[in-house]
């Protein structure tokens, strides 16, 4: 992995992705790599839990790396690049044990999709979340909306969404986005995960399963649809314009 750090503690799967001084973006090659090392893991029958951080105590992950995928300009090429993101994701999604996201730092865009997709979410107090891709003129395109939509609700989701809100701590608790709050990012996954590594693996497991059956039923029936607004709005003159704007020196 040039990316991420993995490592075991006891039952614990720990995995970081270490580019601090990237904000910890999502790039391609960062998403295959949490794919890969989700997919690598997950017959290990000993895992009760993985925890799914970033690098440092700024950002989680501050979503799709902007200067790599401004080379993706048509409809194909954002339609494989939306697929790739979307498998990633869903590999943390299906992984056959709990997923704890320890927001670390802002959670953003894309990477607040990579937050959703986990099971649970412990925030340090000074954490961020925020789906901001309507101010780059794109959609979710990774599975986030409805990881979204499922959580808060359709209107809440829609507000959210429209208005690139980016939540507190505190507020994303309050909407029930963030399992436990502290001052700490550790304090906060060990309050999560000190009742959990009581449990048996296989009941850990047997429960994942019951919510990862749920979750592809519903989920199915929106997919092709994220995935066709999300290309369309990528190859939209507004989302060039907007990309550009950001990544322009201040």
């Amino acid at each position: 992995m040039s990316h991420l750090i993995v490592s075991r503690a006891g039952d614990v799967l720990r995995i970081t992705i270490d580019r601090p001084a990237k904000r910890n973006a999502l790039s391609r090659a960062v998403l295959a790599e949490i794919h890969l090392a989700f997919g690598e893991h997950a017959k290990d029958e000993a895992i009760k839990t993985v925890v799914l951080t970033g690098s440092g105590d700024k950002c989680f992950a501050a979503g799709g790396d902007l200067k790599e995928l401004e080379a993706l300009r048509d409809p194909e090429e954002a339609t494989r690049f939306s697929t790739e993101a979307k498998a990633a994701l869903q590999s943390v999604r299906d992984f056959p044990a709990p997923v704890i996201a320890r927001l670390n730092g802002d959670a953003l865009g894309g990477g607040a999709e990579l937050a959703l997709a986990c099971d649970l979410r412990a925030m340090a107090g000074h954490a961020r979340l925020g789906f901001l891709q309507g101010k780059l003129a794109v959609t979710t395109g990774w599975g986030g909306g409805y990881d979204l939509i499922r959580r808060v609700g359709s209107s809440t989701a829609i507000r959210l969404l429209a208005r690139a809100e980016i939540l507190s701590a505190e507020t994303a608790r309050a909407l029930g986005l963030a399992d436990e709050v502290d001052a700490d990012a550790d304090a906060a996954v060990d309050a999560l995960l000190a009742p959990m590594l009581k449990q048996s693996a296989h009941v850990l497991r047997g429960f994942k399963s019951i919510a990862r059956a749920h979750d592809r039923q519903l989920r199915s029936a929106v997919d092709h649809a994220e995935t066709e607004a999300f290309v369309a709005a990528w190859v939209h003159p507004d989302h060039w314009a907007a990309s550009a704007k950001a990544l322009k020196p201040t």
